[in-house]
């Protein structure tokens, strides 16, 4: 196979090639750069190619192959390795908090939560826990309109209350 033979077979197939890159990748960018190091690959390696055989199967190994080898360096890059005497492998993407600040805010939440009427209370920490508006209102025995208006209040209320919390843009 001459080499306008091979980048024209490549050429047709390399349109199928794409949905199985982003299946991998789950990212456009990420995709193409898949795609085009595939092509490449198979560009440089196109005298390992057997004439005959299925150059759709041979490109999609190439691809599968090239996204797991980068895959593993990418984890080899993030993995820490600690060369005491226990030997840790510790990866740089998990992080450690402290839980006093989260346990403060969680006492504030909480008392901000308790100072509300139980008729705005007993909606929203239904509400909270995975009960649906209807769920609520056949339980409290009253409007889903109504359930819907004291939830809102309490969530008004809670982000007055709890002002230091708010996302800031």
């Amino acid at each position: 196979m001459t080499i306008a033979e091979f980048t024209s077979s490549i050429k047709e197939v390399s349109t199928a090639l794409k949905p199985f890159a982003m299946k991998l990748t789950k990212d456009l960018d990420d995709a193409n750069d898949l795609l085009q190091e595939t092509l490449m690959k198979a560009y440089l390696n196109r005298d390992k190619f057997a004439e005959g055989t299925n150059l759709k199967a041979w490109l999609y190994t190439i691809m599968k192959n090239t996204f797991i080898t980068n895959y593993q360096r990418q984890v080899r890059r993030k993995t820490f390795i600690d060369t005491t005497e226990n030997l840790h492998y510790i990866t740089t993407s998990v992080v450690s908090y402290n839980d006093a600040t989260s346990n403060f805010a969680m006492q504030e939440i909480t008392a901000a939560i308790e100072k509300l009427e139980d008729v705005y209370s007993v909606p929203f920490m239904m509400y909270y826990k995975g009960f649906k508006y209807h769920e609520i209102a056949l339980r409290l025995n009253i409007p889903i309109g109504t359930v819907k208006n004291r939830i809102f209040i309490a969530r008004k209320e809670l982000k007055e209350t709890l002002v230091q919390y708010a996302f800031v843009d």
